[in-house]
């Protein structure tokens, strides 16, 4: 599965982050993006503040093991800017 931040719709308001953390970052930017760890793929798909891309050029697999709490942080977003694609 594979997640990704609209940052034109995103507010900066964080609840992404404090609900799953192990998916989603703040930058100096004010705004959040997604990240693909090291502990669940082998390689880090974290980027740094020149080089992030944005919205579904930023998309990020995340663990089955997190589908739960990437649903609650996409409902909890004020922005609606979170957009998860389950695949086949």
């Amino acid at each position: 599965m594979k997640v990704w931040i609209d940052q034109d719709l995103c507010t900066g308001d964080g609840l992404c982050e404090e609900i799953a953390p192990d998916v989603f970052f703040g930058m100096d930017d004010g705004l959040f993006y997604v990240k693909e760890t090291a502990s669940n793929y082998g390689t880090e798909k974290l980027f740094d503040g020149t080089a992030n891309p944005a919205g579904a050029e930023g998309l990020a697999r995340f663990p089955d093991s997190s589908l739960e709490s990437v649903i609650e942080a996409a409902e909890e977003c004020p922005g609606e800017c979170i957009f998860i694609d389950v695949g086949e």
